[in-house]
């Protein structure tokens, strides 16, 4: 059974950005689109660990801002050449809120 966390509202989130929420797991950032889906990923890229909360979203990506690394939003995974995953949890909203599950 998931365990889901009331994180606040989707438009507290910029679209095309991110927000940060602090876990037992570490840092998870919490991405919006600009076509407003929500996804989850922890805040570190794979290559060096860099802040992805800090990058720049792109449709379904966001480009880590250390050394450009695009990593898909919705699993966490690099995009080739590059290899590597960003570990994603599950998130919905329900009536304009977002909700984590850990």
């Amino acid at each position: 059974m998931s365990n889901w966390i009331e994180i606040g509202k989707v438009e507290e989130i910029p679209k095309q950005g991110a927000r940060v929420v602090e876990t037992a797991k570490g840092d998870i950032g919490i991405f919006r689109t600009l076509d407003d889906e929500v996804f989850a990923l922890r805040d570190r890229c794979p290559h060096k660990n860099g802040p992805l909360s800090q990058g720049i979203v792109h449709g379904r990506r966001v480009t880590c801002p250390l050394h450009n690394w695009k990593i898909e939003l919705e699993s966490g995974e690099a995009v080739a050449p590059d290899k590597g995953c960003a570990a994603s949890y599950p998130v919905k909203v329900e009536n304009g809120v977002v909700y984590l599950s850990l």
